[in-house]
């Protein structure tokens, strides 16, 4: 099967402490698979990691997981995935990730997927990359985050450009949607492979 578009996911190898973020996680997976498309993301298949691979697989989907050595057993890489890549370096996983996306989620998470939404925002701030990234606030998850960067906008260490080149959401489908409308809309000036 070819794939329709191709997008990466990142999120919690937990479940978290709130329903909703195990059923956002679940409707996103669902989404990619019913509409031809393909996830890409962190290669494990426990918590939200395991619950967005397995919902896209069942719903039709693609699945590419990427994960270093080091992570393997911890986060129980997933043997499920049409493709299991396992990588040196923290590194390689990201830039591998970034490659093969057309577009970019972060659901809820901990101090990885901060990390890999941050760094691919700062990719595209530098014109690394022009594809969509998206932040799913289920919950309220990301409110603070949110609040946080437009409070460093008015403090003039982000500008309004900055911020617009992320988008968020609290419904799975519309959010995921305007991200694949811009994709196609934009497919990219990919530079990553040369940079990284």
């Amino acid at each position: 099967m070819n794939p329709d578009f191709s997008i990466c996911v990142y999120c919690g190898s937990r479940p978290g402490e709130q329903p909703e973020h195990i059923a956002a996680a679940r409707a996103v997976g669902q989404w990619i698979g019913e509409h031809g498309g393909q996830l890409v993301y962190g290669g494990g298949r426990t918590g939200l990691m395991g619950t967005v691979a397995e919902a896209t697989r069942a719903a039709g989907g693609r699945v590419v997981g990427i994960i270093p050595k080091a992570l393997v057993d911890k986060e129980l890489a997933n043997p499920l995935c049409d493709e299991l890549h396992i990588v040196d370096t923290m590194h390689e996983r990201k830039a591998m990730m970034g490659e093969r996306a057309d577009a970019f989620v972060a659901l809820a998470g901990g101090i990885g997927t901060f990390e890999e939404l941050f760094e691919i925002w700062t990719w595209r701030q530098l014109g690394y990359h022009d594809k969509a990234i998206g932040i799913l606030n289920t919950a309220g998850y990301y409110d603070g985050l949110l609040s946080f960067l437009a409070h460093s906008v008015r403090e003039g260490f982000m500008g309004d450009w900055q911020m617009g080149l992320i988008r968020s959401g609290t419904e799975p489908v519309v959010l995921l949607a305007e991200l694949l409308d811009e994709a196609r809309r934009h497919p990219g000036s990919d530079k990553l492979a040369e940079v990284l």
